[in-house]
């Protein structure tokens, strides 16, 4: 006969006395029953072997530490997801960090993809030509986007990726910080002295080309 799920009052989880050699389905129990000690005896029997699965399928510590914490933060919010019907506590465990672990390499991999798009894309609407309705406005619409183009690749590069993803790629400041890894207070710094520096790059250009007409 199968046994039913973990319930608050399973090994008397509210007052019973925890420690390293209570069992998994009791730490459980403990935990449904919002005992934070639980959780703690529960990461110490098996956040070094969810880690090291984690890591073994992302690559990088920090991120297979992210992955741990998540797992341990997922069970303290909802224990009752373990059903000890279906096996074993460590055998869930792992099975929700493997889980956790690929999703998060498949997040990272298409954000990089995006970058790289993004990227692509405003290189590519940066050197698009606009068709203007007669020869002396094209001539006067290529001149200014080879200035702009000029002062733009003179910019550090972190302010050229900002402005070139915001104004070419057409995302959010909040979007380009998640693109560019960087944090938006840093995007929008980035952005605002680009524009300084491209206004004061701009700036006698465009005065000598009002001139010149």
């Amino acid at each position: 006969m199968s046994q039913p799920p973990v319930g608050p009052g399973d090994a008397g989880a509210s007052d019973a006395q925890l420690d390293a050699s209570t069992s998994d389905e009791a730490l459980v129990g403990a935990v449904i029953s919002r005992r934070p000690e639980a959780i703690d005896i529960l990461f110490a029997r098996y956040g070094r072997p969810a880690f090291a699965l984690a890591r073994r399928i992302i690559g990088e510590d920090g991120f297979a530490e992210d992955v741990v914490q998540d797992v341990f933060l997922t069970l303290w919010r909802d224990p009752a997801r373990f059903d000890r019907s279906r096996g074993g506590f460590a055998s869930w465990l792992l099975s929700v960090t493997h889980h956790k672990a690929v999703d998060a390499v498949r997040r990272e991999e298409a954000l990089r993809r995006r970058r790289s798009q993004a990227a692509d894309d405003a290189a590519a609407l940066l050197d698009e030509s606009e068709h203007a309705p007669g020869v002396e406005d094209e001539v006067w619409s290529q001149l200014r986007r080879e200035r702009v183009r000029g002062a733009l690749k003179n910019l550090p590069d972190a302010q050229r990726e900002a402005l070139g993803l915001a104004y070419y790629g057409g995302y959010t400041q909040r979007e380009v910080a998640a693109l560019t890894g960087a944090p938006l207070g840093t995007v929008k710094t980035r952005m605002l002295m680009g524009m300084r520096r491209l206004a004061e790059a701009l700036g006698e250009a465009m005065r000598g080309e009002e001139e010149l007409r």
